[in-house]
Formats: structure tokens, sequence, C-alpha cells
């Protein structure tokens, strides 16, 4: 072999590492960026299910708190007839709701006691003729149609199914409105994944669907509910 083909060897031998190196070069740094890829993503979906599942519903409820309290504990034990003493169903059927004040007159036209919200009541509501303005927590869409009546007298379905046992409460909840759609949380419910432990965690129309199939064994047409 001549001294020039000796050095075409070695310069081409030279060039096939350095070429061999490059190439491992450049995959060790396509491994480096499909590592830093994957983490990024990986950092960036635990942080998105972070923002969404905790910081978000934190932003869209505005926390209100009721403009009185109320014991139910005490006015159960005041009351005969137990709930149905002040929320009761008229002679035509229909369901009165929230206890307006005429209701409340002939037990508190004077202050009970020396609680603050029981004087506030008296001052500011009973002696003014004025209507105490609750937040409700079960408060549904206006094109939503439901009839206690149906549920409460025709399925006798317990008012604890939906409203839990709120007949028990000493203190009444902080109310928290969506502030996009004005409504309670209590009909989507705490859970923002739609999870539930009990039957009153949430008011949507899933759970209704869901209890009306249970019980009737058929999933009831759109307008049973919407009028």
């Amino acid at each position: 072999m001549s001294i020039s083909d000796e050095k075409t060897t070695k310069f081409s031998a030279g060039n096939d590492e350095k070429a061999a190196e490059a190439s491992i070069s450049k995959k060790n740094s396509n491994k480096e960026v499909g590592g830093f890829v994957i983490m990024f993503f990986i950092i960036g979906f635990f942080v998105s299910l972070y923002i969404g599942w905790l910081i978000f519903p934190k932003l869209l409820y505005s926390q209100k708190k009721q403009p009185l309290d109320f014991n139910h504990v005490t006015h159960v034990e005041a009351v005969d007839d137990g709930c149905e003493s002040c929320h009761f169903f008229r002679e035509d059927g229909s369901y009165a709701g929230v206890p307006k004040l005429e209701q409340c007159v002939d037990c508190h036209e004077e202050a009970q006691g020396e609680s603050p919200d029981e004087i506030k009541f008296v001052e500011e509501y009973v002696t003014k003729g004025k209507e105490v303005p609750w937040f409700v927590y079960s408060r549904q869409p206006d094109c939503v149609f439901f009839s206690h009546a149906a549920h409460v007298k025709a399925a006798e379905l317990d008012c604890t199914v939906c409203h839990g046992h709120i007949g028990e409460s000493e203190h009444l909840k902080m109310y928290e409105e969506n502030i996009i759609t004005g409504y309670s949380r209590d009909i989507w419910g705490k859970n923002i994944i739609g999870l539930k432990k009990n039957s009153w965690d949430r008011m949507k129309m899933d759970d209704c669907a869901q209890c009306h199939a249970e019980e009737t064994g058929r999933k009831d047409a759109c307008f049973v509910c919407h009028k």
C-alpha cells in the first residue's frame, strides 16, 4: 500500500469515527430532548389537574352568608308536626317551600331570648314586615319543573334523600353561588369530577334520571321535568 493510500484510509477511518461520535451525540441529545418533553408534559398534566380540581372550583364559587342563622333542631322540637309545620303543602297540592314571614310572626312577634340573630330577625324583618332574603340551596333553573307532591306524597320519598339531614342541623352552612350561572353549589355538588357518597350530595339532572330509572324502571321523556 502506498503512503498516499495509507493516508486516505486513515483519513476515511477518522471521518467514520467522527461521524459515529456525532451520531451517538445526536441520539443522546434527542433522548435528552425527549425526556425533557415527557417530563414537561407530566408536570403540566398534574398542574392542570391541580388547577382544574382545586383552584378553579374555589374561584368559580363565591361564598355568601345567610341573612340569619337558623337552628332546625330547636324549631323541630318546638312544633307539633315536625318539618311539615313550616314546610307544608297547600290545599291545592302545591308546596310552600321556604317559610314566609307570616308563618314565623306568631312565635316571633317578640324576641325569643337574647340571641343576636333572633333580635335582628325581629327588629329588621318582623317589625318592618319584610321577608328574609334567604339563599335557597336547592333552587333549580327556571326551565325545571319539580313537584314535591309527586315525590313526597305519591312516591313517599323521604326529604333526606334530596336534602340530607338538614332537620338535625343547628346552624346554616355557607351558601356557595356559581359566579357564572348564579346557582347553588349544592346543585352541582362539592366534587367537580362527579363522585358522590350520598344521594343528597348533588341535584343534577343525571341524579334525577338515575333515581327515576331505578324506581320506575323506565327512562322518562324530557318534558316530564322540563316545561
